[in-house]
């Protein structure tokens, strides 16, 4: 294998906790709200599927909210609207807390790598092997890796809104081999998303899975890639 692809969120990095996200939305904004309140938006605002990261599928979407979810990581512009239109659906103290609630994720603040991924990303480098990051998102992550330490191990990120296209299509994953001048059949895409991430298989990648989990309750499961690329 001459080049290993990663997924953003729920591979590399995890979104915080919804609870999290709304309390340091709230508090920057200056809206507190009693404990008991605040855990119980929280958990209407994940089930909502309202934080972008989160691995939560709204439910019951109305159908104007679920044509754009289906588009939404196409482009910045449809990613918020579905998101906020998603966070519109729980009440909230204030009207702009829905965009502010969108602003926070977005900060490298909102995100842990996983434990294993400075370590992974690190010694495929030092093998000279090409990483990638293929992500269906709506805005730039690069500063979450620059904050984090791992941009110095990436060298090409293929993001949906960038390039007008999501994943599974094959073309995001074509544009990040052709970025690597890799060889699709020599590539491993590794991701959290059967669906979305297997799209690589169409060009002959060789595709694994890791489980999207909270970063406590997964701190090995990038290092079998290693044994993938020899």
């Amino acid at each position: 294998m001459t080049a290993v692809l990663f997924d953003f969120s729920g591979t590399l990095f995890r979104i915080e906790s919804a609870e999290s996200w709304l309390r340091a939305t709230l508090d920057a904004s200056g809206h507190p709200l009693p404990e008991p309140q605040l855990i119980e938006i929280a958990r209407a605002l994940d089930a909502a599927g309202a934080l972008p990261g989160g691995g939560v599928e709204p439910v019951g979407l109305p159908s104007d909210l679920a044509g754009l979810w289906a588009v939404r990581d196409e482009t910045a512009q449809l990613h918020r609207a579905a998101y906020t239109g998603a966070a519109r659906r729980v009440p909230l103290p204030d009207p702009g807390l829905y965009d502010a609630l969108y602003e926070r994720h977005m900060t490298p603040a909102a995100w842990s790598p996983y434990p294993d991924a400075a370590e992974v990303l690190r010694t495929l480098r030092e093998r000279g092997i090409g990483v990638g990051v293929v992500s269906n998102i709506g805005w730039d992550v690069r500063p979450v890796f620059r904050e984090h330490g791992l941009d110095p191990y990436v060298d090409a990120y293929v993001l949906s809104y960038e390039h007008g296209v999501q994943k599974p299509d094959p073309r995001l994953f074509s544009v990040a081999c052709a970025a690597l001048g890799a060889d699709p059949r020599e590539v491993v895409m590794v991701g959290d998303s059967k669906e979305a991430d297997g799209g690589a298989a169409a060009l002959g990648c060789r595709v694994h899975f890791v489980d999207h989990l909270p970063v406590t309750q997964r701190p090995e499961a990038l290092l079998p890639v290693l044994d993938l690329v020899g």
